[in-house]
């Protein structure tokens, strides 16, 4: 694990989270974080070592189905085994759902807990704070993706659902932030059958899909990334298997503002398509001198990796945080998958801006 709050932290950000936070022990076996339950702290691991599961509700046939195919008797699945560094417990900042898995600890562990409105206060008031913090956790978010997917095997992962992420994208940003976008950035049609960003290779641009369809697919070559890259860069075609399909509204080429990390699928278009491409180094630029950008935009990647870890967890739990037949339809209940009116308005609000980028940048 590596120590990601250290390196991206300042240590006034620390000495606030040592100040605000209380330290525990906690004894093997002890669950920090249930299923389908709110959580009321943000909790780091300082020592010891926690699990990750998901449970998969025994009376569901379905559940039942799966488990025999598959050969499972324990329908609860440890997914990532978490040591001292990790954060548990960033949900309620970075998505619309409540978590879909279980953190307990393995072993006697310590951890500081901060509570949820002291946290949610800090982010408020300090810009440059919320800008390091969301860095941090968008880091590894996208280490926890990766290490599941590893884990799972690249020719084990399924095909997923199209995503939306202009919606998650536009819905933390300010008209300010997009008009420099529009601004900096230039429209491009790439024809079809055209590669955009190759895995493991370098990415020049961050891109929103103004209008096409491009597909997202991963190599089955279970080589290690260097070695793949290579192959790539000697001209050895490298077949992939698709995994989406990505229509207008997703944003593509992200990984490199994170952390640099390579790409680790291939995107490449299936029909004529038109980007808005917002040149690397400028988006660099503007993330280094504009913290209030900085704090916004990685807040929304987070919320984005976010949702797409919740949505590998649902796969591997078959699906299951869902209405049931028999349960009550009832408006004063709230369903585990429910969306909040708020979101709901937040998603609306963000699908409108982005059909008013497309109109002033005249996509046909």
């Amino acid at each position: 694990m590596r120590e990601v709050l250290l390196k991206e932290l300042a240590n006034s950000d620390i000495n606030w989270m040592i100040a605000k936070g209380y330290q525990r022990e906690i004894a093997p076996g002890t669950v920090l974080i249930e299923a389908g339950k709110a959580n009321d702290c943000l909790h780091i691991l300082l020592d010891g070592i926690l699990t990750v599961t998901i449970s998969q509700s025994d009376n569901n046939p379905l559940t039942r189905a799966f488990a025999a195919i598959e050969g499972v008797e324990n329908t609860t699945q440890e997914i990532e085994r978490l040591s001292s560094g990790e954060v548990v417990g960033e949900i309620p900042f970075v998505s619309m759902y409540l978590t879909a898995t279980t953190v307990k600890a393995v072993e006697k562990s310590l951890i500081i807990s901060i509570p949820q409105p002291e946290l949610a206060t800090k982010l408020q008031q300090d810009v440059g704070f919320t800008s390091r913090f969301y860095r941090a956790i968008a880091i590894m978010l996208a280490d926890r993706l990766e290490s599941i997917i590893n884990q799972l095997g690249r020719k084990n992962l399924a095909q997923g659902q199209p995503l939306r992420d202009v919606l998650f994208i536009l819905g933390e940003l300010h008209d300010s932030d997009i008009d420099w976008m529009m601004g900096c950035g230039t429209q491009q049609k790439i024809l079809a059958n055209t590669i955009l960003i190759r895995e493991s290779g370098t990415v020049d641009a961050l891109y929103i899909l103004l209008d096409g369809i491009m597909s997202l697919s991963i190599t089955e070559d279970e080589r290690n990334p260097l070695a793949r890259a290579f192959a790539a860069i000697e001209g050895n075609e490298i077949f992939g298997r698709e995994i989406a399909r990505l229509s207008k509204g997703e944003i593509i080429g992200e990984s490199p503002f994170i952390d640099g990390r390579l790409p680790s699928a291939t995107v490449k278009t299936i029909e004529d398509s038109i980007v808005l491409s917002i040149p690397r180094q400028q988006m660099a630029a503007k993330l280094q001198q504009d913290v209030g950008f900085a704090s916004r935009f990685y807040r929304a990647i987070a919320t984005l990796l976010s949702n797409r870890l919740q949505g590998l967890h649902i796969h591997l739990g078959y699906g299951r945080r869902v209405y049931n037949k028999g349960m009550s339809l009832d408006e004063n209940l709230e369903y585990e998958d429910e969306l909040k009116d708020s979101t709901l308005d937040g998603m609306a609000f963000a699908g409108k801006r982005f059909n008013w980028i497309v109109r002033q940048l005249k996509v046909s």
